[in-house]
Order: structure tokens, then sequence, then C-alpha cells
């Protein structure tokens, strides 16, 4: 199949920002924005559809292609619906939702098969690439929302940033998110703007509150609060505490932590116990694991439930396998799986997920699980120097893909059963290249963990060749 990337080329238009054309829409692209063709050069514009036509309105020119927006719908597709969110074209995380569901459950599967027609790793285009398993109810999924606090007109807001921007939209309601998050974080809002919380200001650098994260368990309905913060102090803390413990009782775990100055990391190193327990715990499946402020878990609680089913599927351990559990996190994977093998060992950089991976594996009466704090690129050749013996892998990276030096590692283990789930399917593409010279690809599946957006988690089964 073709791709747009095959087509882009430096042509020559005589064109400004401002210019309107007439535009037919060709395809969606990897970020979930409309792509056409004007004299040849590539166009990126938002909210479009493929077999829509449109006045399109340039926003930026450059050598290779044109960025646009739509001024006049002149053709609707018919796979165009009504958007629940008002600011859907203003903030990132609803890029696809003026398209139908089962349209978007398509897409993703289309867009696993564009991304290997553009790394064209070995047998591509011979993959079993299945259907994409997505929701019966695409909606209130996210169990967490990690707002910037700003002030816009005089008032407290949370919200999301404008893409390309530090432009704030401040997000009242939002429909991806689950209903607890929201509650919490709009009565939070309510609170810091009638005690006077000083808020962060970009510009000045000066302020206190930057950003709330607001977590819920969806097993328990336990909710945990981060507030990260300019600096160390935070002024009426108490008042503010007393508060929260008045009006949001499902709020037991409350932390902060600090991240000063100006840096594009919305988290600091120094996290801080405020009030309530210091992580908040989660049920997935018979197992139950602990979440730290830092601790990463899939954003939806229903498909993680189906991810990790699929996952287990494609390795089908046994109990006398070695099973590797690469960028572990809290375990969630490995511990899922600690039953069916012989022994878990597996890694992750932040030192908090891996306490809470060792925690989760002692608080569900599992001893024969282990995790390290480093990455998976240093600790694999000393575990393989040590003599471990490497009989099943699972990988599961994040967007940036594998290290290079992994997956010379991974080769070097040469693991019988062996997966890799992936959040981006570019650099999956992109290290089947490399993997594909030791192993073939049996099957992909796609699971649609975050609906209304262009990303999609992807289960590949390897088998040795």
């Amino acid at each position: 199949m073709k791709t747009y990337n095959d087509r882009t080329k430096s042509n020559a238009v005589n064109m400004e920002v401002g210019t309107r054309f007439p535009l037919t829409i060709k395809q969606i692209g990897i970020n979930g924005e409309g792509i056409g063709y004007y004299k040849h050069k590539i166009v990126f514009i938002p909210n479009a559809l493929p077999e829509e036509l449109v006045t399109a309105e340039a926003t930026e020119v450059t050598d290779r292609y044109i960025r646009a927006k739509i001024h006049t719908m002149r053709r609707e597709s018919q796979h165009r619906v009504p958007t629940r969110d008002s600011y859907a074209e203003e903030v990132g995380g609803f890029e696809l939702e003026h398209l139908s569901y089962p349209q978007q459950l398509k897409f993703k599967r289309d867009l696993v098969m564009q991304s290997l027609e553009k790394f064209k790793p070995r047998g591509y285009n011979k993959y079993q690439i299945r259907a994409t398993l997505g929701m019966e109810n695409p909606y209130e999924y996210r169990n967490k929302a990690q707002f910037q606090i700003r002030i816009i007109d005089g008032h407290v807001a949370a919200g999301l940033f404008k893409p390309g921007s530090h432009d704030l939209v401040d997000l009242e309601e939002c429909s991806v998110q689950m209903p607890a998050t929201m509650k919490v974080m709009r009565a939070l809002v309510q609170m810091i703007e009638d005690l006077e919380i000083p808020v962060y200001d970009e510009e000045a650098n000066s302020g206190i509150i930057k950003t709330i994260a607001v977590r819920v368990a969806n097993e328990t309905g336990n909710v945990q609060v981060t507030f990260i913060t300019n600096s160390p102090k935070l002024p009426k803390k108490r008042d503010l505490l007393a508060r929260m413990a008045e009006e949001l009782p499902e709020v037991t775990s409350v932390m902060q932590n600090i991240n000063k100055g100006k840096g594009p990391l919305i988290w600091g190193d120094e996290t801080v116990h405020l009030a309530g327990s210091t992580a908040i715990t989660e049920k997935i499946g018979d197992l139950q694991f602990r979440l730290s402020a830092r601790a990463f878990l899939q954003l939806n609680p229903q498909q993680t439930d189906v991810l990790y089913a699929e996952t287990k599927h494609a390795l089908r351990v046994n109990k006398h396998d070695t099973l590797v559990d690469a960028y572990a996190g809290i375990g969630t994977i490995g511990l899922s799986l600690a039953t069916k093998v012989k022994q878990v060992v597996g890694m992750e950089v932040i030192e908090d997920a891996v306490k809470d991976a060792n925690f989760n594996a002692a608080l569900n009466g599992i001893d024969n699980a282990q995790y390290e704090v480093g990455t998976a690129e240093e600790i694999m050749p000393q575990w393989l120097q040590q003599g471990l013996q490497v009989d099943a892998m699972v990988v599961d990276p994040p967007r940036a893909g594998l290290d290079e030096k992994l997956m010379e590692q991974i080769l070097l283990a040469d693991p019988e059963k062996f997966v890799y789930v992936s959040c981006n399917p570019s650099t999956l593409a992109r290290d089947l290249v490399t993997l594909t010279e030791r192993y073939n690809v049996e099957y992909m599946q796609p699971v649609d963990m975050m609906p209304q957006t262009p990303k999609c988690e992807v289960v590949v089964k390897l088998v040795r060749n």
C-alpha cells in the first residue's frame, strides 16, 4: 500500500499563509490529521476526514509540506460524527472524536500497516494484522487527569495547552476522563481560588502550583492527588488539606512533587507525602497493585485487562520458564504471569516504580519475582553474564521504542517466547527491522487503549525463525 511518506517531495508551490485553496482529503495521518495534496505537495489539515472536500486555509508553508485548517466544508464524510467536547479541536487527546468509532478502529489497524510499509521489516507484507479490539463505550475511560494550572481572566484554570503553544484551555468537562477525576480536579480548582494559593506564572517563573495530577483506582474508587509545584513551599497547605478531607473523602492519598523552573518536564525528582497514604491500590485481574505518585499504569483499566490477556495468550509460558519483564513499570505484566512460570525478573528506570513492583509481588504473595532499578540495556548484559537462561521475554517500551543495545541483548539471549507490546506502531515497525533478523512475526493484535485519539497499542507475537 502507498503511504503519504512515499509521495512527499520538494515541490515549489507559490503560496503564503492565509491562502485558501480546494483540497480533497485522501487519508488520515499518524497524528490523526487529514492528508491531501495540493499541486503534488502534501497538506496536513487537522479535523479533516478521507473523502471530504474542503476549502483549506494555509497556516504554515514550507518547501516540503503545507499545514492548513478547514475554512469551509464543501463535502462531508459519511463517517463524521458530532464531537462531545466543545474544545476537541483546540487540545490534544481528541484528535479523532469527529470520526465514528468503528472507523477509528479500522484506522488504527491501517496505522500499523502504514508503519510497516514505511520501514519494511522482513516479510512485512505477509504479516497477519488482526482487527483492532475496541470498547463498547469509548468514553469516560481515562483513570488519570494531569492538568496544567494557570490564571485565565483572573480565575484559576485547569486544563491542557493548545498544540505547539503554552496557551491553556480550561477543561471544565472532559468526556474521555473518568467522572471521578474531573469531580476532584474541579473541586481543587475552586479550593485554590478560594484560598488564594499562588498559581504558577510561566513568564515570570513565579507562583507555586504548576500542575495537578488526579488518579483514580477503578476497582476501589480511591483517588490520589499530586500537586506539582515550583517550590517546596505550599502556602495554605493546612487549610487546603482540611477542605480536601471534608469535601473529597474519596481522596485517600495526597502528595507534592517539586519541579522548579521552566524545564519542559512536568515532574521533578522529589516527591513528598502530604496526607493520607503514600499510594493507592488498584486491582488488575486477580492481583492488587500499589500506585505511587509517579508509577506508570495504563490509562484505560478496561482495555488493560484486554491488553494483558492478549499478552498472556501470545506468550504461552509454562512452569519451567524464566520470564524477563523489560520496561516493567510497577510489575503489572510480569506479576500477572508469575504463577505460570518458574521465575520473573524485571527492570525499570524509575526507582519508585521498582519499589512498587517488589511491594506488589509481596502484596500478592508472589515469591518468584524480583525487579531491579536500571535500564534494560544495562541490566540485561549483567544477567546474561551471570548465566541467566531467558526462556520468555516481554517488552513494553515507551513511545521511543527499544534501545539498540537492548535489541542486541535480546538477540543474544535468544528467548524462545517473545512478545513486544508497543504503544507506537512507527517505532515498533522500525524495531522489527532488527528483530526479524532472528524472529518471525506470527501475528499483530492492535488494541485500542485510547479511543478518540490516533494512539494505538499493538501486541506482537514473535517466534524464532
